[in-house]
């Protein structure tokens, strides 16, 4: 009995003990919460930092999908691929031939500025861009009906935007098209097997 009484002694010893010192129980409980906190935001901002990368690879992945999906479409088919490869500033391109090319100019286009826009806010590498540019300097952009198409579209773009397309196209080149269908060439042949 006398253990018994010991005990219920220590036990309400221990509980005023906890009474009198419970700011100390509560402060160790604030740094815990707090402690709590900060793991959970800099958990929440790895997370964060994840997903941006994730939707930026399925961003670039999307565009790199659409530009061979174009190219796989030229490979194969050989009437796309001859269309393609006509002289669309000559006279002899038919009224559907000259229509054609004028859809395909507005496709580049729409694709430019979609990459452009995607490449600004940051979700896509410029790469993406260069890439596409670079196809549009060879000489597509360079006819008489790629100029109208263009001065059409222009219209729906802002300034900076007008402004760096036109630099980039029709503005000073640092190679001359001979060096640029050269190395193209060069480039072209390696890959064929």
């Amino acid at each position: 009995m006398i253990h018994t009484f010991c005990a219920l002694y220590r036990v309400i010893k221990f509980l005023y003990y906890v009474y009198m010192n419970s700011d100390l129980i509560i402060l160790i409980v604030q740094v815990v919460a707090a402690l709590g906190v900060v793991v959970s935001v800099i958990y929440l901002g790895i997370q964060i930092h994840q997903q941006n990368e994730i939707t930026k690879a399925q961003f670039g992945h999307s565009l790199t999908q659409r530009q061979y999906e174009r190219y796989f479409h030229t490979a194969k088919d050989g009437d796309y691929a001859k269309f393609l490869s006509q002289d669309w500033s000559s006279d002899s391109l038919s009224d559907g031939d000259k229509w054609r090319a004028a859809m395909f100019i507005v496709m580049c286009l729409v694709d430019i500025f979609d990459v452009y826009e995607k490449v600004e806010k940051g979700f896509v590498d410029k790469k993406h861009l260069d890439i596409r540019m670079n196809a549009l300097k060879f000489g597509t952009m360079k006819t008489e009906m790629a100029r109208s198409t263009w001065n059409f579209w222009k219209l729906t773009r802002d300034e900076e935007f007008i402004s760096w397309f036109e630099n980039e196209i029709y503005g000073e080149e640092t190679l001359d098209m001979e060096t640029l269908k050269e190395s193209a060439d060069e480039a072209f042949s390696k890959s064929v097997r």
